[in-house]
């Protein structure tokens, strides 16, 4: 199916647009979602991340313990590159199973990471980034989930620069202080040019 991966630093409003997109139809596919999924309690990556780090980083109801491994991770490369070796496989197949399963015209693919991920690119047809400055994404994400400025600035850190993300992009959506209509108008527009893009794609295949 014709696919477009919807990326976008933390606090970008992802979420949000990828709903307006399924207001019209579009199935979505969330990685975020397949992660707290399998890393949920009796999740598919459980038993390889209670191996690899021991019982200390699985909550009491069996889920893994995200903020004791948030802490690691950020702390640890080694050990981020451990864990990501055991669900970016699981991701990547459940989101390939869900999105071959999707019945609709195209299909919205959610990937943060997207950019950072090197591979993604080349597994969808279309990039369609979510942007908004630095300062929204810091006073969104403090508002959201409560955390410091200097938390949510070592998250930006980690993910790929604004600049990189709209250099990958083929299409942008911007969202610094965007009214919900004014994201609905955007919305509006690329969900026309992906159906007709998508009919194309059909047609050739």
């Amino acid at each position: 199916m014709f696919s477009i991966g919807l990326t976008g630093g933390i606090g970008s409003g992802k979420s949000t647009v990828a709903d307006l997109f399924a207001a019209h139809g579009v199935p979505v596919v969330d990685t975020d979602a397949i992660a707290h999924h399998i890393t949920a309690p009796q999740g598919a990556a459980m038993a390889a991340i209670r191996e690899q780090f021991g019982p200390e980083f699985v909550a009491p109801d069996g889920s893994m313990d995200r903020a004791r491994m948030r802490a690691l991770v950020f702390s640890d490369e080694t050990a981020r590159k451990r864990l990501e070796a055991i669900t970016h496989p699981l991701i990547r197949y459940e989101t390939e199973r869900t999105s071959l399963a999707a019945s609709g015209p195209y299909v919205i693919v959610v990937v943060p990471l997207l950019v950072e991920s090197g591979t993604w690119k080349t597994r969808v047809e279309r990039v369609l980034a979510v942007d908004c400055s630095v300062e929204t994404q810091i006073a969104r994400v403090m508002r959201r989930n409560g955390f410091t400025r200097e938390q949510v600035l070592a998250i930006i850190a980690r993910q790929a620069t604004r600049e990189a993300r709209l250099a990958a992009a083929d299409d942008i959506i911007v969202n610094d202080g965007a009214t919900l209509e004014a994201l609905s108008q955007d919305v509006d527009r690329l969900h026309a040019r992906y159906l007709a893009l998508a009919g194309s794609a059909g047609a050739r295949g």
